[in-house]
């Protein structure tokens, strides 16, 4: 019996285990968007919103310009880093299907853009959707998502238009 035991075991050792959560996790951050098993999915959410409200859990100081904080937040915000860096890759290469690749800083993409989005919400920075089968394997597949990814750049055109700062561009 697994008393008090949580999570999946996904019948591999716990080493197998981690190093998976870590790099689904990472992958999730980077791309904001990857499909997996339903299984995988809904413990993928388990630690991504745990690393997620680490650094929102710091408030400001996550997404403040390092020059602009004190002694002290500079310290709590590196001890918040050391941390998230304990489970979390700092770097993800991204190869695009041309030429080029992306090098993506992880850690710094958690506390300044994530915990700058998701700065007011209480929880649940994750959305499960159910897409099918697999046709190999016929395995539930299922796309887990960050939330509000799709809605951000919108509200800072909307906020920027509003200002008078940006003009449209799709005046004819």
């Amino acid at each position: 019996m697994r008393h008090k035991n949580s999570g999946r075991q996904f019948s591999r050792n716990s080493s197998h285990r981690r190093a998976m959560l870590r790099s689904l996790t990472a992958n999730l951050i980077a791309h904001e968007r990857i499909e997996t098993t339903d299984a995988k999915a809904k413990e993928l959410r388990r630690v991504a919103e745990r690393v997620i409200t680490k650094a929102r859990r710091l408030g400001d100081i996550a997404f403040t310009p390092h020059d602009k904080l004190s002694i002290a937040d500079r310290a709590r915000r590196q001890a918040a880093q050391k941390e998230v860096g304990k489970f979390l890759q700092r770097f993800l290469v991204i190869d695009n299907n041309v030429d080029e690749a992306k090098k993506i800083d992880l850690i710094e993409k958690v506390f300044v853009e994530l915990a700058a989005r998701y700065k007011n919400r209480a929880g649940g920075y994750t959305r499960i959707i159910k897409i099918g089968n697999r046709r190999g394997d016929n395995a539930p597949i299922s796309m887990i998502e960050l939330v509000g990814g799709e809605e951000a750049p919108q509200q800072n055109a909307v906020a920027a238009d509003a200002s008078g700062t940006v003009e449209a561009s799709s005046e004819s």
